[in-house]
């Protein structure tokens, strides 16, 4: 579990490929401060499984599932990325519960510079939007954002200068692919909403009456 709080810049530096996954070396220094093998770190908003490391550098592999459905695929020596070590009880959780786990890739179809601020819209699939709220939290690349507006094909977050300048965010432009991940409240809600029951004195559809009236709401 992430926050969507970007720790620091790595670099790609070495891409190993197998027949359908690969393993990928990054150049770190802060998310390797207490770092063991088998911790989790994002890296572009994917949760990876550390598999060696050393004083600034880390492996992880990369399975075909992960390369099908993110945008790892198309990092490459020298890119930069968005890491962050797994969330720890006690710690402030300055943006929001990230599972590390991409729903689908979006794409960039402009970014736009408005006073300080960067408007980007991106391109989403219906199963990101229907969980995407205006004003609600949504993770791009392993950073958490609040979502601006939401369109039939798409939605609006603004950055700060801050963190344009501290994540991969802030380099890319329209065309560029990033990882999604909405938030996983909406998920649950969803499932509460529709959850039929086996048992035939229970509702077969729940609704915000009954939530209500058994003290979940």
């Amino acid at each position: 579990m992430f926050t969507g709080i970007v720790e620091e810049l790595g670099v790609i530096s070495r891409i190993q490929p197998g027949t359908q996954s690969f393993k990928l070396t990054v150049k770190a220094h802060k998310v390797l401060e207490d770092v063991k093998t088998g911790d989790s770190i994002a890296v572009n908003g994917v949760c990876l499984t550390v598999t060696q490391f050393v004083v600034d550098y880390f492996t992880a592999d990369v399975m075909p599932e992960t390369v099908e459905k993110t945008n790892l695929k198309y990092l490459k020596s020298g890119d930069f990325v968005n890491l962050e070590r797994a969330l720890r009880l006690g710690d402030r959780l300055g943006g929001h519960l990230v599972q590390g786990h991409v729903d689908a890739v979006g794409e960039i179809i402009k970014k736009e510079a408005i006073d300080i601020a960067f408007i980007y819209y991106i391109k989403a699939p219906d199963n990101v939007l229907k969980y995407t709220v205006p004003k609600g939290s949504i993770a791009i690349d392993g950073i958490s954002l609040t979502v601006v507006d939401v369109f039939n094909d798409g939605f609006t977050v603004s950055l700060i200068p801050h963190t344009a300048q501290m994540t991969t965010l802030g380099l890319k432009k329209a065309g560029d692919k990033v990882n999604l991940e909405s938030d996983i409240i909406g998920r649950y809600v969803e499932k509460l909403l529709r959850y039929e029951g086996r048992d035939e004195k229970v509702k077969k559809t729940l609704d915000l009456n009954f939530l209500s009236e058994n003290g979940f709401i």
